[in-house]
């Protein structure tokens, strides 16, 4: 029965003598066994098997480029995270990043391996997928409803913008394999390289496997593969409606371009509708922190006529102060400064209208936090720039005092303290994002705020109250013993695990107690499951038995 499929495979593979090989490129980033699924049932008369990946080599790509490797199809393998594919092998380094894709295929420095496919294998998780991996839609949204769109139509033009601008992978691998006729990859999961490789094996035992190398779509492929994500596309060509949107991202990548040339182009997508702009802030952001390029003369010289062109420059600010997602705003903020549309102190002064904007907002919580936290760390800007006072009924809110506190003040500090031992776990989380970056300092003021987490009911709170304290490494006796006497009297296991945890990160020297240790064992509340906890770890960093 073997020996019959073999003469049929063989039949059906027969071409005549003449006929030139279609060479199958592997990029093996992790598993090998869709690699080798192809090798074994794909005759070697007619297919041709080229490995681009050398391993302990990172520059494998172009030393393929530049070996002139002639690529008719593409199986790539490897976990795929939007940015990059990867391995998740202790004993691999390799890994094929995005952007070094778009380098070569946008600088037309690898035609061998790029622009003969006639069909690609995208072996990874999410490759096709069609939602964005990264995303300026919301904000585009609210651009054009704004500007007087409905929110359905509003909604429906940013879907085109981001399709046209390659934010999702699936969009992406279509710019990037431009004009192959067929890709196969992933909307949602892929099934492992030892489940994909026996999938594909018995697809090509069941006599399928002439069309590898043809171009043309495989039903029964993706029959073989319904029950997994597998989906099916196409390259852009340069005739598609998304094809200048191409030819502006791959501006950033083509190395046959001078910065200068790069700087230019950057400067006409600015003078550009806000939402194009949008679209295209990434990149931009990007290629302007890349290192050295001011020592150009000539980058200079494009820098200074972008600096002194007010027209874009109050565009880019009105678009900056519009943004409603902080982070955004606050990265908009210093490429601005970056290009010399601000000035420091001006830039400080749009820092201060970003924190004002975040804490009258009305939903500010964690992130936003961490955000004021970090310019207040950075003293980059002060309770008085932000004119908002401690004391007013905004300022009294969790929050918001954490993020006064971060800059500065110290009446809002002492309402940190008391929030710490809050009954509401939010309002808890809200401290911990504060202490996170100003610790407290005082051994009083941490007796004073251990004990006040102590009193708390028992609860999720304290756990994260608790936690909160075992981050400043406890070096202090009553401190010790405050906690101490908490473990003692409470019913909750998550209570002790998470004294066990504030243990574990103090000052060794004030554990070394044997009767600390008696008390610990002696009431220790096991878990219902009874399984090994934070405790167990304690009692054997202290060296007896649990």
């Amino acid at each position: 029965m073997r020996s019959c499929f073999l003469l049929l495979l063989a039949a059906a593979f027969a071409l005549p003598a003449s006929a030139a090989k279609t060479t199958v490129c592997s990029i093996t980033v992790n598993s090998a066994d869709e690699r080798e699924a192809f090798r074994s049932a794909l005759p070697a008369d007619r297919y041709d098997f080229v490995e681009l990946v050398e391993h302990g080599r990172p520059d494998w790509l172009a030393s393929a480029c530049t070996r002139g490797v002639q690529c008719d199809v593409l199986v790539v393998s490897g976990h795929f995270a939007g940015t990059e594919f990867y391995t998740s092998r202790f004993d691999r380094s390799e890994s094929l990043p995005v952007e070094e894709m778009e380098r070569a295929v946008c600088s037309q420095s690898c035609p061998g391996v790029f622009s003969k496919l006639k069909e690609v294998y995208l072996f990874g998780c999410d490759t096709l997928k069609p939602d964005p991996v990264r995303t300026a839609t919301p904000e585009v949204i609210r651009g054009y409803v704004r500007s007087g769109s409905t929110k359905a139509e509003a909604e429906r033009a940013a879907r085109e913008l981001s399709e046209r601008h390659g934010e999702s992978s699936r969009a992406l691998m279509r710019q990037l394999f431009a004009d192959v006729p067929v890709i196969y990859g992933f909307a949602t999961f892929a099934p492992f390289g030892r489940t994909a490789g026996p999938m594909l094996a018995r697809h090509f035992e069941s006599g399928y496997g002439v069309e590898i190398g043809s171009g043309t779509v495989s039903p029964t492929l993706l029959a073989r593969f319904s029950n997994t994500g597998m989906v099916v596309t196409e390259g852009r060509r340069a005739s598609d409606a998304e094809a200048g949107a191409r030819r502006d991202a791959c501006r950033y990548y083509d190395d046959r371009l001078t910065t200068t040339q790069k700087l230019r182009s950057v400067h006409d997508v600015l003078s550009r509708d806000p939402a194009e702009v949008r679209m295209a802030f990434p990149r931009i952001e990007k290629f302007l922190a890349s290192p050295g390029l001011t020592a150009d003369p000539a980058f200079a010289l494009a820098l200074g006529d972008l600096a002194r062109d007010r027209a874009v420059a109050g565009r880019f600010l009105a678009l900056t102060r519009a943004t409603e997602d902080p982070q955004l705003r606050l990265r908009m903020i210093a490429l601005a400064r970056n290009v010399g549309w601000l000035s420091a102190a001006e830039q400080s002064a749009e820092q201060a209208r970003l924190v004002r904007d975040v804490l009258t907002a009305g939903d500010m919580g964690f992130d936003e936090v961490d955000l004021v936290c970090t310019l207040g760390r950075e003293r980059a800007v002060d309770v008085a720039q932000v004119g908002v006072k401690p004391t007013s009924t905004l300022g009294s809110r969790p929050a918001p005092a954490a993020a006064l506190a971060c800059l500065g003040s110290r009446e809002s500090r002492e309402r940190m303290l008391r929030t710490l031992a809050s009954a509401d776990e939010n309002d808890v989380r809200i401290a911990q994002a504060y202490f996170r970056h100003r610790p407290i300092a005082t051994g009083d003021e941490l007796v004073t705020a251990t004990r006040a987490v102590a009193r708390m009911k028992p609860s999720a709170a304290q756990v994260r109250a608790i936690e909160t304290l075992a981050r400043h490494h406890l070096s202090d006796r009553q401190v010790i013993d405050e906690l101490t006497r908490l473990y003692t009297r409470t019913t909750s296991a998550n209570i002790q695990r998470a004294v066990a945890e504030a243990f574990l990160r103090a000052d060794a020297k004030l554990l070394a107690d044997p009767e600390l240790v008696s008390v610990l064992r002696r009431h220790r509340v096991r878990a219902p499951d009874g399984a090994r906890d934070l405790v167990d770890v304690l009692l054997e960093r202290l060296q007896l038995p649990a």
